[in-house]
């Protein structure tokens, strides 16, 4: 609410939306299109991001590397948990992630101390909002066993991709 002399209040108004919309624009700042158009996308995308995570607990597992949840565990999120074993491992499958992202595809991701955490981590995520691991993104910290957790995905065709890039450089 804005609350004041009638003046500035208007001034206000069009601040906060635009000039000449003032506080016909409502309270909503304009933002309930995108507040639905999210709710109404959500189904979709978490159905493709569960599809790309069984597909890598699929292969992962048919390829003899541990994995959690297994293929038609039941899933309580879209995160892949792929125990690599290896250092070297777990940096490549980030890199070919990031590699295989629509943006910042050219980055190549390096493990660093990130506050939180213990040990070195290694991030990819290429994505369009930033932070958003539901677009697709792998992290994992550099300890035994080098454990890789890959995320998201809103198209499973994405995933498919990265995973073949994946593979060829493991």
């Amino acid at each position: 609410y804005v609350a004041g002399r009638t003046e500035y209040g208007e001034q206000a108004c069009y601040r906060l939306t635009a000039p000449g919309i003032g506080r016909e624009g409502g309270s909503s700042l304009d933002l309930n299109r995108l507040l639905f158009q999210g709710l109404f996308m959500a189904p979709g995308v978490v159905g493709e991001a569960v599809k790309g995570a069984h597909l890598a607990s699929w292969t992962f597992k048919e390829l003899g590397y541990p994995v959690n949840p297994s293929p038609f565990q039941v899933r309580t999120d879209v995160i892949q948990a792929i125990r690599l074993g290896d250092p070297l491992k777990l940096q490549k499958f980030c890199r070919a992630i990031q590699q295989a992202s629509p943006i910042g595809s050219y980055l190549e991701p390096v493990p660093d101390l990130v506050p939180g955490y213990a040990d070195p981590v290694i991030m990819a995520g290429g994505t369009f909002i930033e932070g958003s691991t539901l677009e697709l993104s792998a992290d994992g910290p550099l300890r035994e066993p080098y454990i890789v957790y890959l995320q998201g995905g809103v198209h499973l065709a994405h995933m498919e991709l990265a995973l073949a890039q994946v593979l060829a450089v493991l």
